[in-house]
Formats: structure tokens, C-alpha cells, sequence
């Protein structure tokens, strides 16, 4: 099932199948390492849900939740 980054828990994973739309906020996030056939895993969140903590490769990076809805994954590991 596709679902959005910003849906997985806490200690889930997932691989990016997509981040949708354009502009600025995409560029960042490919350019952080969110990109297609990337696994991810979730490994904090803060209070109210933002931000998002993830690890992407060997990074963790710190989302806003606006920015993980674009993100999209397949769960899994």
C-alpha cells in the first residue's frame, strides 16, 4: 500500500517510491538524500508529530511534517 512518510511509526521502514510536486521544497529533499528507491526508517518524533525524525542512509534528518506527506513510501524494510 503507498502511504506518506509522515504515516509510518516510530521504528518502521520503508523504501521511497516518490516525493511529489516541485519547487524548492522537493529540490531540498532530494538533495538531503530523500529519493526514490531510498529506505527509511523513522526513529523520533516530537510531541504533536513535528518535527520527524528519519534515518535516510547513514543521516538522520529532522522534517517538518508538511515536508513528509511528500514523501511517498512502500512499508516494509
Amino acid at each position: 500500500d503507498p502511504m506518506t512518510l509522515d504515516e509510518l511509526k516510530v521504528g518502521q521502514a520503508g523504501t521511497i517510491t516518490r516525493i511529489e510536486g516541485e519547487g524548492p521544497m522537493v529540490q531540498r529533499l532530494m538533495a538531503l538524500g530523500l529519493l526514490a528507491g531510498s529506505p527509511v526508517r523513522i526513529t523520533r518524533r516530537a510531541l504533536g508529530g513535528d518535527p520527524i525524525e528519519v534515518a535516510v542512509m547513514d543521516y538522520a534528518l529532522s522534517l517538518r511534517r508538511e515536508e513528509a506527506r511528500r514523501v511517498q513510501v512502500v512499508r516494509g524494510t
